[in-house]
């Protein structure tokens, strides 16, 4: 089939790859976000996408927004049969939808109907999921809730961020959405209804919604650091100023703390939660780069009975 390839960000790159091996399929052109700022320059920079497009020699599409004029124009001129998608990141009129005659079909990062929405890993992490997966489905204009032609699953490790997560997701995926065109060209793939039951929404993790409640039991504690990194963070205050949590881990024999009470060792620090306590393996202060948890604390001297949170 003739695609048009639509994603932004470093996770839809391997799709995009898989798609380029294949050998079966012609990706004509690719669709991403427009160059943004990036870095302390804030200089603009292109998205991952199409990055690896330019390398490719592949016509690269940047509209403003998806309903734009030029762009649908474009696209017909084009003509694909498919629009293959992994995170491109923008809400697809129904114009555009229509162009291709199998439509668009997205590789989401979830078991649909779980975790609809823009954030599936990170809310399967946090919400302590055992099992996640990818599906990829027919884009229609509900959020997600097109029907479904593969399904992969994925166990989630107990010390997996949702970064980790996300990469090992991100490359099993990219097999499944090439098998999906596969299946869709020779017929022998049907896209089936999500069932009505079991659906849950995964918005956007907010900087708000990553902020650590140490009153929470510590499996809550590990989940919500866990399921913000890397981004946007996991984050608590200390001394009235922002600390970011990069790694923690429970300790299930240490009840002896506070909700929040921090207690260092040479090279242990430990805080309370609200069943037992945190070991915080690495943090990043306000303004400075990630360090060890031990090597941050040596610094600010913690004084007894000194609480995160306060």
């Amino acid at each position: 089939m003739k695609l048009v390839f639509a994603g932004t960000p470093e996770v839809a790159v391997p799709a995009l790859d898989a798609l380029l091996a294949s050998g079966r399929h012609e990706v004509a052109a690719v669709v991403t976000r427009p160059d943004a700022p990036a870095g302390r320059g804030r200089r603009m920079v292109a998205s991952p996408v199409a990055q690896r497009a330019e390398e490719e020699g592949i016509e690269i599409l940047r509209p403003g927004h998806p309903r734009d004029e030029d762009f649908l124009a474009r696209l017909r001129e084009i003509a694909p049969d498919c629009c293959p998608v992994v995170a491109y990141g923008a809400l697809l009129p129904q114009k555009a939808l229509d162009i291709p005659a199998h439509g668009w079909v997205n590789l989401h990062f979830s078991l649909l109907p779980a975790w609809r929405g823009a954030a599936p890993v990170q809310h399967a992490v946090m919400a302590g999921d055992e099992v996640t997966g990818a599906s990829t489905f027919q884009i229609e204009r509900g959020l997600d809730s097109g029907p479904v032609y593969g399904v992969i699953t994925e166990e989630i490790r107990p010390t997996d961020t949702s970064g980790d997560l996300l990469t090992r997701l991100a490359f099993a995926g990219a097999g499944l959405l090439s098998a999906t065109m596969d299946g869709i060209e020779d017929g022998t793939l049907k896209a089936v209804p999500q069932p009505a039951d079991g659906i849950s929404l995964a918005p956007k993790i907010e900087v708000e919604d990553a902020h650590v409640d140490f009153a929470a039991p510590a499996l809550r504690v590990d989940r919500v650091v866990r399921g913000c990194t890397p981004a946007p963070g996991a984050w608590t205050l200390f001394r009235g100023e922002r600390l970011k949590l990069v790694h923690a881990a429970p300790v299930p024999d240490r009840t002896d703390l506070a909700p929040g009470e921090l207690v260092a060792g040479k090279n242990n620090v430990y805080a309370g939660t609200g069943s037992y306590a945190v070991e915080l393996l690495w943090v990043q202060p306000q303004g400075k780069k990630p360090m060890k948890a031990a090597d941050w604390a040596r610094g600010v001297r913690i004084a007894p009975g000194e609480r995160l949170g306060a």
